[in-house]
């Protein structure tokens, strides 16, 4: 298992390398979080000051002390004597929200976060179900009316976008069938109509890829073999061929399911689901500095965790991966 070894090496420099991309993108943004939205800025002295107290006149000294609080370095040290303690400091301090007051950072997407993945999670568990069974269906009978069905519906979910998806659900589902409701979340039924809706890309690519793999492995030599030893078909499919076909599935899933988390802002917003999405806009368009790093920072960690997770899962698939 050497190589889960090396993936964790790589997971805090990845990290580390989104993190300063960001950074320095952010810093560039034009603008100041401190002057409010009627563009009324606070005396020269006063602003200087509240500048000076976040670290906001000196982009080293920010990088360096946001780097150190929101990776725990500065709640270790101050257990060791090394850094003056904080009281009630958490251990991973990602920093106050300079637009939403007495909020921080830690707060806001403890509150938010959640949201977003059940969200995210119900969309990747969809598209896995509704791909992975489209893909089977046409590879069984290339060339038919269901293979032309389904891949007619994987073309229609990567080419429309999600916006355009979701709100011909919200007139049809809720408006003219009288099914779910619109702009509620807080009933398992609510995450339906917008997790449907954000599956539809990932379920289309989903699909394409396991029909590719399912045909490439039917016409396989052990699928041929397995046949001439009397197993039943759906044997055969099931626990021989599906097994090797989805392995291109499951290395698609780390980023798919990592994205699905945390790009589900347009979903967010046509749904008015209270995600992290939302804030992350406003973030980005009122400069908030904490705000923006902290939730790259939660995006980052999820992204290389979950293609760590699918590492894993990929040897387990393949054994062959763990003689590597």
């Amino acid at each position: 298992m050497g190589f889960i070894w090396r993936r964790l090496l790589q997971l805090p420099l990845i990290v580390l390398a989104v993190y300063t991309i960001t950074f320095l993108l952010a810093w560039a943004l034009p603008g100041s979080a401190i002057i409010n939205d009627e563009g009324r800025a606070p005396p020269p002295a006063v602003l200087e000051a509240m500048e000076r107290q976040y670290n906001l006149d000196d982009p080293v000294v920010f990088y360096t002390e946001y780097l150190a609080g929101a990776t725990g370095f500065r709640w270790l040290a101050s257990r060791v004597g090394l850094a003056e303690p904080r009281p009630g400091a958490p251990v991973f301090d990602l920093g106050p929200s300079l637009r939403y007051e007495d909020w921080t950072v830690n707060e806001i997407i403890s509150g938010t976060l959640p949201v977003s993945i059940t969200l995210g999670l119900a969309a990747i568990l969809i598209a896995t179900i509704a791909g992975v069974g489209a893909g089977v269906l046409g590879a069984l009978r290339p060339g038919s009316l269901t293979d032309f069905a389904t891949l007619a519906l994987a073309m229609v979910g990567v080419s429309v976008p999600t916006f355009v998806i979701g709100a011909v659900f919200l007139i049809v589902f809720p408006v003219w069938l009288g099914v779910g409701a619109v702009g509620a979340w807080g009933s398992p039924g609510d995450v339906l109509l917008p997790a449907a809706t954000l599956s539809l890309p990932f379920a289309a690519y989903i699909a394409r890829l396991t029909r590719l793999g399912m045909i490439e492995q039917l016409q396989a030599d052990y699928v041929r073999t397995a046949r001439a030893k009397g197993l039943s078909e759906r044997r055969v499919i099931l626990r021989h061929a599906l097994r090797n076909a989805v392995l291109p599935v499951v290395s698609y899933l780390g980023p798919a399911a990592a994205f699905a988390m945390t790009g589900s802002f347009v979903i967010e917003q046509v749904f008015n689901v209270p995600g992290i999405g939302q804030h992350f806009v406003s973030a980005v368009r009122n400069k908030d500095l904490f705000l923006i790093m902290g939730i790259v920072l939660i995006y980052a960690a999820m992204l290389t965790l979950f293609n760590l997770i699918v590492d894993v899962l990929y040897a387990f698939v393949d054994p062959r991966i763990r003689q590597a």
